[in-house]
């Protein structure tokens, strides 16, 4: 009755200002009042997000005022972001621990033979397999081409050798065995796994802007249906994705499961970045008069790094190649370490920790060169902020995932929204203009110089080490990150309107497998996420700021594109255009000890990348 009430009264408000036809008011009064219990609302599963707005209420009310005071929060959590995310760091962690992280045996054992099925319903779900959706079994008979299982419901199902093959056993030093032969030689009677129903066809492969269907769990088929062998990874990993014009985090996973570990690896793990962090040092060159098209050199290279420390020498990720004298948007979408290098030593270290330290990656950034190719360490969340910075032209937000609080009276005590508005608290409408609210966001970084660093990004996805997100077949742009010896694997990069993060990488950091770099192991996270969000979306161009030349010039080498020659449109700053001088760093100058000093650049570099890739 108060609702009816309450909807004549704004109808009856409606007509009095004859805002709507007198026929359509009516036919809205007309309306019954529809009510909706709770439980039939939507629920969204973000337990990880949850908790992270948990903490933060805490914080900042106390734990009598978080559960005792009756708060109403809103938050910015997208439900249909953060499914998708779920789904593309879960399907991620799955795809590399099959290749890589061996068959680490059944979950559990019962009895096989007859009653299984009560013994078998007594038995608990393994942690996090609810997670994903899978159900608990029993290996009833084991031959070659497959398993005959048994499921809690008293049905049978089969497991097809085809899909157990990966199921490679760990040897005792840790490698992975030979590949099974037969069913056998993975599960034996009586052994309890993992399952999931087979899908009908296998995951379609990705093709450019065309979107997998990302179907629900099928219904688990009757008796003699087929399952596939399902186990929870070791390595982990996080996903975070927010508004880069806001800062509002519209979805966060910090791992697999939030039933194996609470730890959110999202906000709470702090590791190197490797190389997503260097179109930070990149832009600072941009800040400081280099351009897209100036050339560096590409070669050995060694800096002192103080008094008693023995000379700096990173390679690139393949250690004994350089291409010489290289254009940086080359250089950065080829992620060439010692262009990097060079750079730091040019540039210097206090210019690259000042735009690192104000775009929010590390509070107090060690002035050390290493840290120009990632050595630092940053959480996911700090990280994918710095990038969406980059997205919105260089202007500063903070990442926030409570909207609004309410008391239980309905008066608003918090939101995150500082923004002034002076025509927003008018209690009535008399026709007046819609408020203009300002940006208030603080311009940390040249617009032009952030709008070079977005298309060298850009080329990163198209031409480099990020091309696994192209098939997305929208305007993207990222960067890969690899740490030394193979231990962390990033993909940082947005949308117009949308940026993302992916870290992947075992929680007591190891060697994730060779050539596991960034490109290989999170950019496809990046990409499966970015599919479903992007989805409906148009394809929108990155938004070009007041003050930018646009020139055709060749990518590989940042000259002017000749006439049939491939070219690409590209943004420099008036008076800069490729063709006018630039300058170029000479190939053999290196600092050593204070001093400039001639390096042949025939030397032979430090094995391995000296620092990350």
């Amino acid at each position: 009755q108060q609702a009816k009430a309450r909807r004549d009264w704004v109808l009856d408000r409606i007509a009095e200002d004859g805002a709507a036809p007198d026929k359509e008011i009516q036919a809205a009064r007309a309306e019954p009042i529809a009510t909706r219990k709770r439980e039939e609302a939507e629920i969204v599963n973000g337990p990880y997000f949850a908790e992270e707005v948990r903490r933060e209420l805490l914080a900042r009310y106390g734990e009598k005022g978080l559960y005792e005071s009756g708060l109403s929060v809103r938050t910015s959590m997208d439900g249909k972001l953060q499914a998708a995310a779920d789904k593309a760091l879960r399907d991620g962690l799955i795809a590399y621990d099959r290749g890589h992280g061996g068959w680490r045996g059944a979950v559990g054992h019962i009895d096989p033979g007859a009653n299984w099925a009560a013994r078998l319903a007594a038995e608990p779900l393994t942690p996090g397999a609810a997670t994903a959706g899978w159900q608990l079994a029993v290996v009833l008979r084991a031959d070659n081409d497959g398993a005959e299982i048994g499921l809690k419901d008293g049905e049978t199902g089969r497991i097809p050798f085809a899909q157990m093959r990966w199921a490679r056993p760990l040897n005792d030093d840790g490698t992975l065995g030979a590949l099974p032969r037969n069913a056998a030689d993975v599960a034996k009677p009586g052994d309890l796994v993992l399952v999931e129903p087979l899908k009908e066809s296998a995951k379609p492969s990705v093709t450019p802007g065309v979107t997998p269907v990302a179907a629900a769990k099928p219904a688990a088929p009757r008796s003699g249906g087929l399952y596939n062998l399902c186990q929870i990874p070791e390595v982990s990993g996080a996903i975070v994705a927010l508004d880069p014009h806001t800062g509002r985090v519209l979805a966060m996973s910090g791992g697999f499961s939030f039933e194996i570990s609470q730890f959110n690896r999202a906000t709470q793990a702090k590791r190197q970045p490797g190389s997503s962090i260097k179109p930070f040092v990149y832009l600072t060159a941009l800040e400081h008069g280099f351009t897209p098209s100036t050339v560096v050199e590409d070669g050995p290279i060694a800096i002192s790094q103080g008094e008693g420390m023995p000379l700096w020498t990173p390679g690139n990720y393949n250690s004994n190649k350089f291409r010489g004298p290289t254009p940086l948007r080359l250089a950065l979408e080829l992620s060439l370490n010692t262009v990097t290098a060079r750079l730091a030593e040019t540039v210097g270290m206090e210019a690259i920790g000042e735009t690192i330290e104000k775009f929010g990656i590390m509070d107090h950034m060690p002035r050390l060169y290493a840290m120009s190719l990632g050595a630092g360490e940053t959480t996911p969340l700090r990280h994918t902020a710095a990038y969406a910075m980059l997205d919105n032209g260089g202007k500063r937000i903070t990442p926030t995932l409570i909207d609004r609080v309410q008391g239980r009276d309905g008066k608003t005590i918090f939101k995150a929204d500082q923004r002034p508005c002076e025509g927003c608290t008018n209690i009535e409408w008399n026709h007046q203009a819609m408020p203009v609210i300002p940006d208030t966001r603080e311009q940390i970084s040249d617009p032009v110089s952030t709008f070079q660093m977005v298309e060298m990004l850009e080329g990163v996805v198209q031409r480099g080490t990020g091309t696994a997100v192209k098939p997305v077949g929208k305007p993207l742009a990222g960067k890969t990150g690899t740490t030394n010896d193979w231990q962390d694997a990033w993909f940082v990069g947005f949308s117009p309107d949308l940026a993302a993060g992916v870290y992947v990488g075992y929680d007591d950091p190891a060697f994730l497998g060779s050539d596991e770099t960034g490109g290989h192991l999170a950019a496809p996270i990046f990409r499966d996420f970015m599919l479903v969000a992007l989805k409906d979306a148009p394809p929108t161009e990155f938004r070009t700021p007041p003050g930018v030349q646009m020139v055709r010039v060749n990518p590989e080498t940042g000259e002017p594109a000749g006439p049939g020659q491939p070219g690409i449109l590209a943004g420099y700053k008036a008076g800069t255009e490729p063709g006018k001088d630039r300058g170029r760093l000479p190939p053999g100058d290196e600092v050593v000890q204070g001093v400039t000093a001639r390096v042949p650049v025939r030397a032979t570099p430090a094995s391995g990348t000296g620092g990350l890739y």
